[in-house]
């Protein structure tokens, strides 16, 4: 099944004029690179539905933590794992 899931931008990582804009967004502690080029007016600290790598929109932090909630629940989550470190 695809999903969005919510996140929490932590991070900016291109020029904010960029038009390809990305991102770090934390999934209850897990960072992600997300492009944020749908989302022109989402800054750090902001909450955003991801799916397949693209922030869709934005959220305010309530919904984004009771459907995150929800999601671990239903096992969903199973597959969002941390990176591999070097």
């Amino acid at each position: 099944m695809c999903l969005a899931i919510p996140g929490k931008v932590t991070a900016i990582t291109t020029d904010a004029d960029n038009p390809f804009r990305s991102g770090k967004v934390s999934f209850g502690g897990i960072l992600r690179e997300v492009n944020l080029s749908m989302v022109p007016e989402a800054g750090v600290g902001d909450y955003v539905l991801v799916h397949v790598g693209a922030a869709i929109s934005m959220v305010d932090e309530e919904e984004a933590k009771i459907t995150f909630e929800y999601l671990k629940q239903l096992g969903e989550l199973d597959e969002l794992e941390p990176e591999a470190g070097p």
